[in-house]
């Protein structure tokens, strides 16, 4: 399953410094921007000894939406038990060393190019993708500090990805799954959903949530054939938000074999968190890891940027007193469908959506949901945006709704030259994580 890059090197997004130095020599081993298999991993871990065996408990957690929200509560609870916690996410949105926390603190690029620097000496020129050897350099950091846990997400799929040379994680975890990366994965849902069970493994619990009909099949038919442990939402476990004064919502409540566990609400925004929320706790739950009661109130502590995040930086500023900026990542059509029950909620001021997209995605699935609660629309494609589609094509895809930015410091500022002072308004950049990065670089949004 790979795709070179036609006409030369495939482009390493958003590595700079010190760090994109290393990286950019390392790309030019084997140029392609994906490429799905294990063997070259599996070969450079077994040069610098096997680290991917020697990490503490490991959750790992595949989907199409939901992965690095999911992966944050799961923090979130670890870190509320008081123990350390090593993450490693993709992509990154601002800098690469979002990538890595180690023991509950990010990477220090010092610490990051040393490792790759010895990867590269004992990779000795082999063919290697970029995203190998960032795989290969989290499994070395996270081998070599001590921590109660670590949570590994999947970069593309799941079967072929390079995080899963991992043997026997304590947990599985597959978040809800829609089209996307069909180059790769599979024009089917049924063809995704085997990709991403493909993290099963003998005897280790899989947790998922609620899925289509086809996938939930696939789920249960390669659980079956691994021999893996499957928890569905609605059948093994459920949860549901517990009513309180005037039927607003004052918690969350799940259930599963092992009883009901009482949970607050989460701190990250959406109706789709609350799954999220149950996948995380349930995966924890199934582990056999000793979680401590106190520590499930970490979900109501979660933090994870571009995730219906509120700016109120620079950005923020070029917007009348009173309006609302707010931030998504989401890029694909299930993530359209999931923003779309937020913007439900939204009726109560006009909404200005500014959309960028990657080049690669399916534009008019997912702005079809966002149309119809959008006063009004424009199309980003900001300079520094990776492989940023153009914004005709947005044009196009909204059926010709959409304005042309084309940046969002441009777009903002036309939205505020004819602004209605008197109504406040909401306004919601989406459509790409890489955007999502800009945004927060021009912002001036730091991650700790």
């Amino acid at each position: 399953m790979s795709q070179p890059q036609s006409g030369g090197m495939a482009p390493v997004p958003e590595f700079t410094g010190r760090t994109g130095e290393v990286l950019q020599r390392l790309n030019h081993l084997y140029p392609a921007l994906i490429d799905l298999s294990l063997g070259r991993l599996e070969a450079l871990l077994a040069r610098l000894g096997h680290p991917e065996r020697k990490l503490p408990p490991v959750i790992h957690v595949a989907g199409t939406n939901g992965k690095g929200s999911t992966c944050a509560t799961l923090r979130a609870i670890a870190e509320a038990a008081g123990w350390r916690v090593h993450v490693m996410t993709s992509p990154h949105l601002v800098d690469v060393t979002e990538r890595f926390r180690i023991a509950g603190k990010l990477v220090s690029e010092a610490e990051l190019v040393a490792t790759l620097e010895e990867i590269e000496r004992v990779n000795n020129g082999a063919p290697i993708t970029v995203f190998e050897v960032l795989t290969a350099a989290g499994f070395v950091l996270f081998a070599r500090h001590p921590a109660e846990l670590a949570i590994i997400e999947v970069g593309l799929g799941g079967r072929c990805d390079a995080t899963n040379v991992l043997e026997h994680p304590a947990a599985c975890i597959v978040t809800s799954i829609s089209r996307d990366h069909e180059a790769f994965l599979g024009e089917s849902l049924a063809a995704i959903a085997a990709e991403k069970a493909g993290i099963f493994k003998p005897g280790v619990p899989a947790v998922t949530g609620h899925q289509p009909a086809e996938v939930m099949q696939v789920l249960q038919t390669q659980a079956q054939a691994v021999g893996a442990v499957l928890a569905r939402r609605g059948v093994e476990w459920n949860i549901a938000p517990q009513l309180g004064a005037a039927d607003k919502p004052a918690g969350l409540r799940l259930n599963d074999a092992k009883g009901s566990l009482d949970l607050p609400m989460p701190a990250l925004t959406g109706p789709w968190q609350m799954e999220n929320a149950g996948l995380a706790v349930e995966a924890l739950r199934l582990s056999g890891l000793a979680v401590p009661q106190a520590a499930w109130q970490g979900v109501g502590q979660v933090q994870w940027p571009a995730r219906m995040q509120r700016l109120h930086g620079h950005l923020a500023s070029l917007l009348p007193s009173g309006w609302e900026l707010w931030l998504d990542g989401g890029h694909n059509p299930g993530a359209g469908a999931a923003l779309a029950q937020e913007l439900e909620h939204w009726k109560d001021r006009p909404l200005h959506i500014l959309v960028g997209m990657k080049q690669t995605k399916d534009a008019s699935g997912f702005l079809g949901p966002l149309l119809p609660y959008a006063d009004d629309l424009w199309a980003i494609c900001e300079p520094e945006q990776h492989l940023a589609l153009p914004v005709q094509a947005i044009v196009d895809a909204s059926g010709g709704k959409a304005h042309i930015g084309p940046t969002l410091a441009r777009a903002l500022g036309m939205l505020a030259a004819h602004a209605n002072t008197q109504q406040p308004a909401r306004v919601l950049i989406c459509g790409s994580l890489y955007l999502a990065g800009v945004a927060l670089r021009q912002d001036g949004w730091v991650i700790a």
